[in-house]
């Protein structure tokens, strides 16, 4: 009977196709070009907040007739291509610590150096090269770097280069930098273009609780954030603030948010301009990576921001953002289009559009207007067994099977046990 029962709800879930009339809500595809060829859309946070975990449930509509499409970063992120590159050549010339490293075959821009040095402010002159010693030099640029820690301005020993390709780079460090005290550095691959973001909120309700300054949202379920951004007023013109990051589920009781932990994280925000030793600083970090999170009900975040016993930053926003998300579909055929979401009972499609997807730079870039009840909409019947409607009638069945052999057993064995 168990089998029986796995084998309804397997059928069940088979046999859930989409239908229009079957999903509560709709959005018109605008804009559509003439031309056929490749057509993307972005997905905003509203699509997520009422569609399916992972947009299971989102459907493309030609003229009234499903259309595959393939959903992609609009700017693809390159997990794990962080690279730490060993210093070579390192010592003393003239003074200064020098240094060479040799980068990967890729665009990078900021480069972070790995020193152990405490309390300290350094400069750092760049060239470039297409080859080894003997080669001709392009000089990058000087960059200062620094341990503020004492003064709490933090540290900082990134070099903001431009993009480059250069295969060796040569380092010279004006400052108390000995190279016992540097181990390498890390390069990060560009990707092929600036990363877009679109807001999924934003405050400047900003609460003052003993000595941190807290903002809070509430961010509907499944919607992704994958960065906050903050807008600090023009003073104080510099400041190190810890930040605590606190994601949780929004529930009425307890034990209903049970199944979904909290989520934490920090990061730091920096703004430092300023000449110190007769060295120039530059230096901000206004934006923070957003924990990983994914709730099945909506979630509220509370960014708090450590003053101390400085002044509390005034802030003139904090923005939680998403990266952009597109949807993209071929618009050879004529006619209308319509996105339709809302439907739980769906699973993922699976097109082989998508499998062999390849996004195109020239791809027109279309919209979608503001979400909308679908008219047509009517509940999903509940095409369910009878026993997947009813569980515990299984479990009753199974008692009063279990206790029927048991009466047959023991009628078995009285009759069968001679007289005395």
């Amino acid at each position: 009977m168990i089998k029986l029962a796995s084998g309804a709800l397997l059928f069940f879930l088979v046999a859930a196709s989409p239908e229009i009339r079957y999903f509560r809500y709709q959005r018109t595809v605008q804009n559509l070009p003439q031309q056929p060829g490749q057509a993307c859309l972005a997905l905003d946070a509203g699509i997520f907040a009422h569609a399916a975990p992972q947009l299971a449930d989102l459907r493309l509509y030609r003229d009234g007739v499903e259309a595959p499409y393939a959903t992609h970063l609009a700017t693809p992120i390159e997990q794990g291509q962080e690279k730490t590159i060993a210093s070579l050549n390192l010592g003393i010339r003239g003074g200064q610590t020098v240094f060479d490293a040799e980068l990967p075959e890729a665009h990078y821009s900021d480069l972070q150096l790995a020193i152990t040095a405490e309390n300290f402010i350094a400069t750092v002159n760049v060239t470039g090269s297409r080859a080894q010693a003997g080669s001709a030099e392009t000089r990058l640029g000087s960059y200062t770097i620094f341990d503020l820690t004492k003064q709490k301005l933090g540290r900082s020993t990134v070099l903001h280069l431009p993009e480059s390709d250069f295969k060796y780079l040569h380092f010279r460090i004006v400052g108390p930098v000995s190279p016992q005290e540097i181990s390498g550095l890390s390069v990060e691959r560009l990707p092929a273009s600036q990363p877009s973001y679109v807001t999924v909120a934003e405050s400047s309700q900003i609460m003052q609780k003993d000595h941190s300054s807290v903002v809070e949202f509430t961010v509907p379920a499944h919607v992704p954030v994958d960065r906050i951004v903050f807008a600090p007023g023009a003073t104080p013109a510099m400041f190190s603030r810890d930040v605590a990051i606190r994601v949780t589920a929004v529930t009425t009781t307890p034990e209903a948010g049970d199944h979904q932990p909290a989520v934490f994280s920090n990061g730091n925000l920096l703004r430092i301009h300023s000449v110190q030793n007769g060295r120039k600083i530059d230096e901000e970090r206004l934006s923070i990576d957003a924990p990983a999170s994914d709730f099945d009900m909506a979630a509220k975040w509370t960014i708090a921001i450590d003053n101390g016993d400085d002044e509390p930053l005034k802030l003139e926003s904090v923005r939680l953002q998403m990266l952009e998300r597109q949807l993209c579909f071929d618009s050879a055929s004529s006619g209308g289009g319509v996105l339709y979401y809302g439907d739980s009972a769906l699973s993922a499609p699976r097109y082989d559009y998508a499998t062999l997807f390849a996004a195109k730079a020239d791809a027109a870039q279309v919209a979608v207007g503001p979400e909308k009840a679908n008219p047509a909409y009517q509940p999903r019947p509940d095409e369910r067994a009878f026993t997947e409607k009813h569980p515990a009638l299984l479990w009753i069945a199974l008692v009063a099977v279990v206790a029927l052999l048991g009466t047959i057993a023991l009628r078995s064995v009285s009759k069968s046990t001679p007289a005395a």
